[in-house]
């Protein structure tokens, strides 16, 4: 028969001396851990190395206007069409109204539109830039984001300057059915005039780059670029596999896959990515004057411009 128990409050715990201590708690909004990684980035490091992961080269998702910061010369940023929303043509109704995510993340972004469009320059080159902006509804594409690409493709024709788009998207704004599906075309015809023009395009994919985005414009670059390991292809891997019953290739749409297939040219990391565009325009087009790589402050006889207007 085993002896009975006794109870821990006849011989209690001894006492050391030790007062006990509150744990203390990382404050939340300091610190970013890598998906690939695991690594604790600081985030004021990791916005300073434009969201890349300082221990592996993980990228992660960066705003519009954070990378034009890093990418454009400084003072020579001109925004176009800022103001142009999308509206509920179709009175689109989910699990909430079109109107109201239109709102939502208009608010969440600070952007009426998924996409910021405008001119500027890369070492002094002179282009016309369109660049998306994945936190605004998955940087889907409807009526108003293929209108202000377009217009940035005609003003980049117009003017005789090289075009660069980086896209990030899902795909087709389901919301606005067929008008979103028409601007797959509509961007695609003004790309065709710019060409027809003689002028560059080059097109830069960031994860994710997927359905009527890479259908369309995105691929049709006379240099088609990605970031690395950008997810990159028309349907989801999901949706491929349970049609074709297949399983899919390691890798299947990543960008590394994609340019050992030849669909695109180069894969650039981000932080490489200004200069390596400055030397592309430098191949594609004369080097500018350093009268014309003025910004347009240093014109006016203001000197220097400390900071983009992003």
């Amino acid at each position: 028969m085993s002896p009975p128990t006794t109870p821990s409050s006849v011989f209690p715990k001894p006492d050391y001396g030790k007062t006990p201590t509150k744990k203390k708690e990382m404050p939340e909004g300091l610190w970013t851990k890598c998906p690939e990684c695991s690594a604790y980035i600081f985030n004021k490091e990791l916005e300073s190395l434009q969201m890349v992961c300082k221990e592996c080269g993980h990228h992660f998702n960066i705003t519009a206007h954070h990378r034009l910061h890093h990418l454009l010369d400084e003072g020579t940023w001109e925004e176009f069409d800022a103001g142009i929303a999308s509206v509920d043509i179709l009175k689109f109704t989910g699990a909430t109204s079109y109107s109201e995510q239109l709102k939502k993340y208009q608010k969440k972004t600070g952007l009426k539109e998924g996409v910021v469009c405008g001119l500027g320059r890369i070492e002094g080159h002179a282009i016309s830039l369109a660049v998306m902006e994945f936190n605004f509804l998955g940087g889907s594409m409807g009526s108003v984001m293929g209108e202000k690409i377009t217009r940035a493709i005609e003003r980049a024709t117009e003017r005789k300057v090289p075009l660069l788009t980086f896209s990030a998207s899902g795909g087709a704004r389901m919301h606005e059915g067929m008008f979103s599906l028409m601007q797959m075309a509509k961007t695609s015809g003004a790309l065709s005039r710019h060409a027809a023009a003689r002028l560059p395009f080059i097109s830069i994919l960031t994860h994710p780059t997927m359905g009527g985005v890479t259908a369309s414009f995105a691929t049709l670059g006379d240099l088609v670029i990605a970031e690395p390991r950008a997810m990159i292809g028309f349907a989801g891997a999901r949706v491929l596999k349970e049609t074709t019953r297949q399983d899919l290739p390691k890798g299947f749409q990543t960008a590394e896959f994609l340019l050992e297939r030849g669909l695109i040219d180069r894969i650039i990391p981000r932080l490489e990515m200004r200069a390596e565009l400055a030397k592309l325009l430098d191949y594609l087009g004369p080097r500018p004057s350093a009268k014309s790589a003025e910004t347009p402050a240093q014109r006016n006889g203001h000197g220097p411009v400390r900071g983009h207007s992003v």
